[in-house]
């Protein structure tokens, strides 16, 4: 049985417990209300570029002559980007990534298509090292405040892949962001470009034409890796943005359940102590029979 002091000492470290997740959580939910702002911030922009870009395919040659949009007649390797945070204790955030990233991974490798595993963020770098996984290439440090600029050069590494043959798909794993409480895993192919997200024949019927300079062939061949570059900022605000609900939910979760533990701890610690002055009357009055 527990002593005294035995309950006290958890009852202190399960107080100190519950002063840093709720500190974590306070954090998590400012970061969070700049990483939402951002991303809805964001998502007219690209909104606005893909009517854009729907507006110039019509007007443009058959669309499949653009280098990034050819699909490969055969699909022998493929590229997959697991987009995971640079910290834990966010729940099965950075888990449910790698584990998604490595079930496309095995499933491709059992079909005979030869894999590429790319890997953004601290936790899906180790997690995916420790699994011995091979990396083609890795980013840190930019699930706290992703940047356009992290996006550019990530995108540029994929469509350099894709444009030099290396690869024939980029699937790019991440968690969208829906609500604080609810993330939701997307495995998206970013290139080629799908045609679907610029021929899409509902959007173009509502579409205000725009008068282009120069000729929209050229103004939309432009435009295809400026595609590429929102597709992978996005995923890293997004990304960014669910990282920190799921910070934040985890924390508070953790706060609840230490909060219940110290209800159970000072409710075993009153009993013991109970249990003490009980026993020290009844040596008292044991003492007092003796001596009667």
């Amino acid at each position: 049985m527990a002593t005294l002091r035995d309950i006290r000492r958890r009852i202190a470290s399960v107080h100190n417990t519950r002063k840093i997740t709720k500190a974590m959580e306070m954090v998590a939910t400012a970061k969070l209300r700049r990483n939402k702002a951002r991303v809805e911030a964001l998502r007219p922009y690209a909104a606005d570029m893909i009517e854009m870009m729907v507006d110039l395919a019509t007007y443009s040659e058959e669309t499949r002559q653009y280098e990034l949009m050819q699909e490969r007649p055969e699909i022998r390797r493929v590229a997959v980007v697991a987009m995971t945070g640079d910290r834990g204790l966010a729940g099965a955030f950075n888990a449910n990534v790698v584990r998604k990233a490595m079930e496309i991974e095995r499933g491709l490798r059992e079909e005979g298509v030869e894999t590429r595993l790319i890997a953004v963020g601290r936790k899906g770098v180790g997690t995916l090292t420790f699994r011995g996984c091979r990396l083609e290439r890795s980013w840190q440090g930019l699930s706290d405040r992703p940047e356009y600029h992290h996006a550019r050069a990530i995108a540029k590494y994929l469509i350099d892949l894709y444009v030099s043959e290396e690869v024939d798909r980029v699937r790019l794993v991440y968690n969208d962001f829906t609500s604080p409480i609810e993330q939701t895993l997307l495995d998206d192919v970013i290139l080629p470009v799908p045609r679907e997200a610029v021929t899409d024949e509902a959007r173009i019927s509502g579409l205000v034409s725009y008068l282009f300079e120069p000729e929209p062939n050229v103004i939309f061949e432009k435009l295809l890796p400026a595609y590429v570059e929102i597709a992978v900022y996005r995923a890293l605000l997004e990304s960014s943005a669910s990282e920190q609900g799921a910070r934040m939910m985890a924390m508070r979760n953790a706060s609840d359940s230490a909060e219940e533990m110290l209800g159970s701890l000072t409710l075993a610690l009153n009993r013991a102590r109970q249990a003490a002055i009980t026993q020290e009357i009844l040596e008292v009055v044991a003492g007092a029979d003796a001596l009667g």
